[in-house]
């Protein structure tokens, strides 16, 4: 089969989680091409050089820098709209000129299809809404359900126990039809006995979206320069130049191939980082979920949601 495989650009997160996927297509003889752009398409051009790519725009989302997204996000839903209809438009395009058997969309609303079979992978199914607008949640699931409904399928990145990563994000109101938990997807499956770099004591993960990512890591900085312990940052800034930076007793570098980081997170005493679903997994996956110290991004809902949910269950 030849696939489409199109993570939405919102941190590096959704296109992590697509990189066990990708392997799999791949060892079963499919041909995956690539559809994103920033730093996800970079990230997944370095971990499959190999692939196709094609650049597709994501929806330019920007965080406020202060403590409440709200207002943030209801600028950026004129963006958002117009971004799902433009990608849809594209899709159509690009599939009346190149053979693709499935679409595969992370998070990406308008990439369903007609003429295809087309994949829709989530695992915040309902939306938890800032306070004051919870009574919003349930109409905003049932709105949710529209956008996943046109797809063929729905793939929730979790299990189905009662000691998942997702809580209410996937399991409080009832499944679509065409929904189903195919469990935890990391980059990091088949890393776990990786020998580990203690080169470090404390590993920063940074990413997420502006300006939020660039205040997490200038407040790392700033709390870890003069710690005494080596503390290594890495950006979420995957780029062709992998050039670190020293500021007394932390280095700064932009990304780490899989394997790399692996070692690191293996390695190091305390891993501090934002609670994105996709990092939860990753290190379930390593089992080094007993020494991170998540930090949620200030107003946004799904990471103060799952930071709570996560220290409730370990």
């Amino acid at each position: 089969m030849k696939i489409l495989v199109c993570p939405l650009n919102w941190g590096l997160g959704h296109a992590a989680r697509c990189v066990p996927l990708i392997r799999r297509m791949i060892s079963g003889g499919h041909e995956v091409r690539i559809a994103s752009d920033g730093y996800p398409l970079e990230f997944l051009r370095q971990e499959f050089p190999q692939l196709q790519f094609v650049e597709l725009p994501s929806y330019n989302i920007r965080y406020s820098s202060g403590k409440s997204q709200t207002v943030a996000m209801l600028a950026n839903m004129p963006r958002i709209v117009s971004a799902v209809i433009r990608e849809h438009r594209r899709l159509k395009r690009y599939l009346r000129s190149n053979s693709v058997d499935m679409v595969i969309s992370d998070n990406r609303f308008g990439l369903w299809s007609k003429d295809v079979p087309s994949v829709y992978i989530t695992h915040q199914l309902m939306i938890k809404m800032p306070r004051g607008f919870q009574w919003l949640e349930t109409a905003v699931w049932r709105m949710h359900q529209l956008f996943i409904n046109k797809y063929t399928s729905c793939w929730i990145p979790d299990t189905n126990d009662k000691q998942n990563f997702s809580g209410d994000l996937a399991h409080k109101y009832p499944l679509p039809a065409n929904a189903e938990f195919i469990g935890v997807l990391s980059r990091f499956e088949g890393f776990e006995n990786t020998v580990p770099n203690t080169g470090y004591e404390t590993l920063c993960i940074v990413s997420g979206v502006e300006s939020q990512r660039s205040v997490f890591e200038k407040e790392l900085i700033e709390r870890f320069r003069h710690s005494g312990g080596k503390t290594l940052i890495v950006r979420g800034q995957p780029q062709e130049e992998k050039k670190s930076e020293q500021i007394a007793s932390v280095t700064l570098v932009p990304h780490l191939p899989t394997g790399d980081m692996a070692a690191h997170l293996l390695g190091a005493k305390k891993i501090v980082s934002r609670s994105g679903y996709s990092t939860i997994m990753d290190l379930a996956t390593l089992n080094c979920l007993n020494k991170a110290e998540f930090i949620p991004t200030p107003g946004q809902t799904e990471q103060e949601y799952l930071y709570d949910w996560i220290e409730a269950l370990y």
